[in-house]
């Protein structure tokens, strides 16, 4: 190959490397800002791929341990979102359950859904780090809960690693949405994943995540799936605002009948 068009191929796949990560800059910024304001919890740095991730990790309060929760947020967000993620990281400690909620790929507040199908290889090593993480405490009964991209994030994961330690999935407004990308086609992972799953959402939800209920519920029957259930709070939105205390009361409820353990505090 001439010279010239080796560089030129060189400067294409740089330029396409970068284009297929996740904003670091905005990761750091998230970072700075959010080291400065935790006031339940821990920040936890997770070893992915010679990065550093940040993560929050919040101990149970009380003896009797259930288990681990992983956390992800929605798009261009972070682990100390204020909506959805803040209440559950905060609050499930008080039930038993260890919570760590994990720095997921993000692009700009602008980005569109299809936008971050390039990042999604950037999730398993992040879930798994988390996974490893809730290990060395000692924690074998471990979940996912995560909200809007998030629950795109974590089914992806899920359909493509039938063998992970994970034993339940909250997905909390799961969008349903047709699209030709595998890994971002929520009805697609549906169909393999086998743990209890918990699909809530709002009855003032979005659009995509209300009107796709039927198919998604449709797709875990074909997953052949008898632990998927759907629960609709009505006057919630796709943010649960004004209703993060029944968002929690109906999450830490359905762990508690489909994916309670018994650990050891550590």
């Amino acid at each position: 190959m001439p010279k010239r068009l080796l560089y030129l191929f060189f400067c294409l796949m740089t330029l396409s490397a970068t284009a297929q990560a996740s904003d670091m800059a905005k990761e750091k910024r998230w970072a700075e800002q959010i080291t400065d304001s935790i006031l339940i919890g821990q920040i936890q740095w997770l070893d992915v791929n010679k990065q550093k991730i940040l993560s929050i990790y919040t101990a149970p309060t009380v003896p009797k341990v259930m288990g681990g929760a992983l956390i992800l947020h929605g798009s261009g967000a972070h682990p100390n979102w204020p909506d959805v993620v803040y209440p559950l990281r905060t609050r499930l400690p008080d039930y038993g359950w260890h919570t760590l909620s994990i720095q997921m790929p993000i692009l700009a507040n602008n980005a569109s859904y299809e936008a971050y199908a390039p990042l999604f290889p950037e999730v398993a090593p992040r879930i798994e780090a988390g996974i490893k993480f809730l290990q060395s405490k000692g924690i074998q009964n471990i979940v996912i809960i995560a909200h809007s991209l998030g629950t795109t994030m974590a089914a992806n994961y899920l359909a493509t690693h039938p063998d992970s330690p994970i034993r339940a999935f909250v997905a909390v407004g799961m969008p349903g949405q047709a699209t030709t990308i595998t890994a971002m086609n929520n009805i697609k992972s549906l169909e393999k994943i086998k743990v209890p799953m918990l699909d809530i959402f709002g009855g003032d939800d979005l659009n995509v995540v209300r009107n796709t209920r039927a198919q998604r519920a449709k797709a875990a029957a074909r997953a052949g799936n008898p632990d998927y259930s759907q629960l609709e709070v009505l006057e919630a939105t796709h943010f649960f605002t004004d209703q993060s205390a029944t968002l929690v009361k109906r999450v830490r409820g359905w762990l508690a009948k489909h994916a309670a353990g018994t650990e050891i505090k550590k």
